[in-house]
């Protein structure tokens, strides 16, 4: 398979989890099965093969910006890179949804998290540590605005 094909298939594959965490983050499967798991699962087999295949003859590395430089522009080594944020940013998406039913952050608050998560990774934790926060400083759930038992459907 081609890079561009993989390039492809890997930003297609990760729409479906982001969907379900937006539109039914109540679903069990979404915030802690597919989402979390299962696509980035395969977003890391697909990652391991391309570091695999090209790593070890790569110039540069980790240790300083030129050596990161070096690494990505080795086309299969700077796919692998952007299969990573695509699987971590996913990962962190589907955690913003479960920590916000645990702590009473509402939904509608955490779907601007969540695009901004998958856009630009650290900005929308960022915002969903920021919204959390707001949250609890405001006693939001201690003053009934939400409802913990109906929020996790324990009630």
């Amino acid at each position: 398979m081609d890079l561009e094909t993989i390039f492809t298939v890997a930003n297609t594959m990760v729409l479906p989890g982001w969907l379900l965490l937006i539109l039914a983050p109540w679903w069990r499967w979404s915030a802690q099965v597919i989402a979390p798991l299962v696509i980035p699962a395969v977003l890391a087999v697909m990652y391991a093969a391309l570091m695999a295949s090209a790593f070890a003859s790569a110039e540069g590395g980790f240790g300083s910006l030129a050596g990161v430089r070096a690494l990505f522009e080795i086309d299969r080594l700077l796919l692998a890179g952007w299969i990573h944020y695509l699987a971590f940013d996913l990962f962190i998406g589907a955690w913003e949804v479960r920590d916000a039913r645990r702590s009473g952050v509402p939904h509608l608050l955490v779907i601007p998290c969540l695009f901004l998560t998958f856009m630009a990774g650290p900005v929308g934790l960022a915002l969903y540590f920021a919204i959390r926060a707001a949250v609890r400083r405001k006693g939001w759930i201690d003053d009934g605005i939400v409802d913990s038992a109906t929020w996790t459907g324990t009630g």
